[in-house]
This record gives C-alpha cells, sequence and structure tokens, in this order.
C-alpha cells in the first residue's frame, strides 16, 4: 500500500474562502423512526411538517442565543440493539465532510438534499474558525502561531449566514456536527501535529466558543440560533490533515468524546478503542489502475491523480470522476461483500478538477444506497451502535481481516470458539 496520508492532506486548506472541512435504516438492529424517504415528507403528529424546526414555545435560549435547546434531535433511528447470534452485521457507511462551510458553490445544500432523497445521515465536522467574522480574528488565538493565523482563512459575512443556516438545517434533518477544530495548521512548528494535550484543549475551548458566541462576535441577533447545545452535540472530531491524534486523545478522554476519526491510513477492519475512545480512521481503498491503495477522501485521491493541484488538465476530468467513483466503489464492495467492516468516507465541500470528487460521492452514495443491510449514519449513529454490542461479538469481528468473509457463513462464524 502507499501511504499518502499525510502527503495528500497538506493542501486540504487552500485559500481564504476554502471550505474545509444511505439506505434507509428499517431492520431491527438500527431501524429508523423518524426520516423521511425519498418520496414522503415526514410529519408529526399534529400534520405539521417535521426537519424545519420547532414552535417557538419549545426553544430555550443557551447562553447569548447563539445556540439552543430545542429538545430531542428529529429523524433519529430507534435504539440500537445488540446483534442476535449468527446475526449478518449491518454494513455501516458514513460520509462525512471536513470543514461543513458553505461558500456559495451551493455544496452544503445539495448533499443535504442528496442525503434526504436517500434516506442518509451524515457527520458535518465543522470548523469553529467558519464562524468568526474576521474582523474579529484577533479573537483566536491558535496555539505555536501568530494571533488571528488560519491556514484557511475566514469566511466572508455572507458566507457566515449561509453556513449558520446549512448547520441548521443538517441538525434538524437528523445529522451530526462535530468538529474540524480551527486554523488547520499542517506545517511548521505551528503544526497540530505538535500540539500538547493542553493546547488541542484551548484549540478546542475555542472553537465551541466560536460556534457558541456568534451572535456576539458578529452582532447578528435577527438570526435563528443553532438548535443544539453544542458541548453536548460534540462528541468527536476529525483533526487537520489527521495529524495530532497522540495528544489530542487525553484531552477528547477528559471532554467525553466518544469518538476520533483522525487515524491515517487505517483498513477496513473492525474498529477498536484508544484511551477508551472509538478509533474511526480513514481507510485505505482500491485505487483502480494502480497497484497501491489511496486514503478513503476526495484529497487523497486528487493528490495521486493531479499531483496535488485543484485544478488539474481538464481533459482528465472525466477519466478521474470515473476512477474516483469506482475507488469508492471498490472500498464499499470489498467490505460488504466479506467482513462487513464499518466503512469511512471523507469530502471537503470543494470545486477540486472541476467538482469531480462531488459528482464522485453522489454517484457512489446513489449505487450504495438501497441495498439490502446497508446503513448510512452517522457517527453518532454508529458509535451509539457499538457500545451496545457484546465486547466479545465486536472481538471476534476485529479478527477478520481486510477483505476477509466468515468461513461458513456468519451464523457459523459466531459459533467457532
Amino acid at each position: 500500500m502507499r501511504d499518502i496520508s499525510r502527503r495528500g492532506l497538506l493542501g486540504a486548506g487552500l485559500g481564504a474562502a476554502a471550505a474545509i472541512g444511505v439506505a434507509g435504516c428499517s431492520s431491527s438492529d438500527f431501524a429508523d423512526t423518524g426520516r423521511a424517504g425519498p418520496d414522503k415528507t415526514a410529519k408529526g403528529a399534529d400534520g405539521a411538517v417535521k426537519g424545519t424546526g420547532p414552535a417557538k414555545k419549545d426553544v430555550r435560549a443557551i447562553g447569548d442565543g447563539s445556540t439552543a435547546d430545542t429538545g430531542k434531535q428529529p429523524h433519529q433511528p430507534a435504539a440500537p440493539v445488540a446483534l442476535e447470534p449468527g446475526q449478518t452485521p449491518p454494513q455501516f457507511v458514513i460520509f462525512s465532510w471536513d470543514g461543513a462551510g458553505e461558500v456559495g458553490n451551493g455544496l452544503f445544500p445539495r448533499f443535504l438534499k442528496l442525503a434526504k432523497e436517500h434516506n442518509a445521515a451524515m457527520t458535518f465536522f465543522l470548523s469553529g474558525l467558519y464562524l468568526l467574522p474576521e474582523s474579529k480574528k484577533s479573537l483566536y488565538r491558535p496555539p505555536n502561531n501568530p494571533i488571528g493565523a488560519s491556514d484557511i482563512g475566514y469566511l466572508t459575512d455572507d458566507h457566515i449566514k449561509a453556513t449558520l443556516k446549512n448547520v441548521r438545517q443538517a441538525w434538524f434533518d437528523g445529522h451530526e456536527i462535530g468538529t474540524h477544530f480551527n486554523g488547520h495548521f499542517c506545517g511548521g512548528s505551528g503544526s497540530v501535529e505538535n500540539w500538547s494535550a493542553s493546547q488541542w484543549q484551548s484549540e478546542i475551548d475555542q472553537s465551541v466558543s466560536f460556534v457558541t458566541e456568534w451572535r456576539t462576535n458578529s452582532g447578528w441577533t435577527d438570526l435563528d440560533p443553532l438548535p443544539f447545545d453544542y458541548r453536548k452535540e460534540l462528541i468527536g472530531g476529525r483533526t487537520p490533515c489527521l495529524l495530532g491524534q497522540e495528544n489530542l486523545l487525553p484531552t477528547a478522554k477528559k471532554l467525553g468524546w466518544r469518538y476520533d476519526a483522525s487515524s491515517p491510513g487505517g483498513t477496513q477492519v473492525w474498529p477498536s478503542k484508544r484511551m477508551g475512545i472509538w478509533d474511526l480512521p480513514l481507510q485505505g481503498i482500491p485505487f483502480p489502475g494502480h497497484g497501491f491503495e489511496v486514503l478513503s477522501m476526495d484529497y487523497n485521491i486528487l493528490a495521486n491523480q493531479s499531483n496535488n493541484s485543484t485544478k488539474g488538465m481538464p481533459s482528465r476530468y472525466p477519466g478521474w470522476r470515473e476512477q474516483a467513483t469506482q475507488s469508492y466503489i471498490g472500498g464499499f464492495k470489498r467490505t460488504y461483500e466479506t467482513n462487513r467492516a464499518p466503512f469511512y468516507i471523507g469530502n471537503h465541500f470543494e470545486e477540486w478538477n472541476g467538482g469531480i470528487y462531488m459528482d464522485a460521492v453522489e454517484d457512489a452514495l446513489k449505487y450504495i444506497a438501497g441495498k439490502p443491510d446497508v446503513r448510512l449514519v452517522s457517527f453518532r449513529q454508529f458509535v451509539d451502535w457499538l457500545d451496545v454490542q457484546d465486547p466479545a461479538v465486536l472481538a471476534k469481528l476485529r479478527t477478520l481481516e481486510v477483505g476477509e468473509a466468515p468461513a461458513g457463513g456468519w451464523n457459523a462464524f459466531f459459533k467457532q470458539a
């Protein structure tokens, strides 16, 4: 395998305005009780359309009103249950988005719409800095970097407002809001790779403050709050360039986080915990036409297609799009047809190489959606499922290697000593 996990992500924060960033759940193991299907609108008992927010009387402002407690999140699956002896494991697929900013290219609403059409849940790793106006950048004190510095820049005021709108809708649609932290520092002495546990604590505290105090920082009191308590909502994240996990984990554990999605170069096997936290890495997946594997993220595919350039040769775009699509599909099929390990795909709301990676993600999602046993869920929903499983069953699942099917079928596999 060719390890490009670090090289392929170094350029993932390009330009001042760069936005860094499912099949229906119907079986008893993860039954969906609230999400609307592709051809119908979910409604409450009173006939009101769901997903547009609660009645104002149900909203309890938190802090300065940037966020609010609006009650239980809509469109969540029923409580998961443990696998029955011999039962085939579900095929979990998690689409996640680093940065989760809307910068006027329409990609955030595009994928919210796609998710709704295919009964999907996703995880949006919000960069806290994307809710801080550039006029207030002196409020950001990044570890080992100058005050106000950021390798992904700041969004315009209009783009911050658009990001707020889409994050708000994402939560009402049933998606998870995680964190991609703030300044996306991946090189030099200020890199997140070199941050201590206490510096990660500072970065997280600042990220949370930018999300929970955007009204104070912007003065926009006429906009609706984000409809969740972010300190309770936040249970995991992904570090910039997949760097710095070792020192992040002690802080994440102290904060009560339940997972981290920052490991580079993972394989398609069932996950385990590090320091008591579920370790959910991006994975090596087949790369058509090559003898090596590529990390399951759009930028890493780009790095191998156009040598890190986000504006490669347009004549190559059709072939690259198909290669990216088949890489995702190949990764899905390899686990779906064998060990049923969860499959994670990382993305950015970017139009790199003519937008081909966004098209590839959409094509792959449409291919995956609707297949038997497939569950397109958020990381939060996945760890909810993991946490109710028998540890012995999970340990048994972890004995299956990449592409290894259970000998004699699942019933025989679980009966083996």
